[in-house]
């Protein structure tokens, strides 16, 4: 056999740089996403009417990944979250399924996680937010002006165990 790397199935690694946000606490708040594999560049963003940080934090992330159009990717994945990177890279989230997420927030979106997850490589990256990282600092702008839209989202999931659904 002849040695072809021209002719290897090479993959294009792909960076997700992703950012959430959340005026009030809850409040309305949104996420940013960028996309980027060779010369390919994509931004996503949504905003939701009442949320929190941790939520768009992790939903970002979630809407990368199921961004991804061919399975069995090699995935960096940015973020200034500790809350996601700490959970998956020590394993928390695993923990925190096997006990049914017992006393835990956002399962909704932490089983959304483990189900995009699997079917690609992942590897995290945590950057400092608000430091100068033009990817994280254009994530935050597209996630802080999602949440400042008119007629936002609703994240029926956190409203519903907040006691507060209103779909009109």
């Amino acid at each position: 056999m002849v040695y072809r790397p021209w002719a290897m199935d090479l993959k294009q690694m792909i960076e997700i740089f992703t950012d959430g946000s959340s005026s009030g606490n809850p409040g309305p708040g949104g996420y940013g996403v960028i996309l980027r594999s060779g010369q390919h560049y994509k931004e996503l963003s949504e905003g939701f009417r009442k949320t929190t940080n941790n939520r768009m934090e992790l939903l970002a992330v979630i809407k990368g990944l199921e961004a991804l159009k061919t399975p069995n990717q090699q995935v960096t994945i940015y973020s200034d979250s500790k809350y996601v990177i700490d959970a998956i890279e020590k394993r928390w989230v695993y923990g925190w399924l096997q006990k049914g997420f017992a006393g835990k927030k956002n399962k909704d979106l932490w089983l959304r996680y483990l189900d995009i997850s699997k079917i690609h490589q992942i590897k995290f990256v945590w950057v400092r937010g608000h430091a100068g990282h033009p990817e994280n600092e254009r994530c935050d702008q597209l996630a802080v002006a999602a949440g400042k839209q008119k007629n936002l989202l609703v994240d029926a999931v956190f409203e519903m165990e907040n006691g507060r659904v209103n779909l009109l």
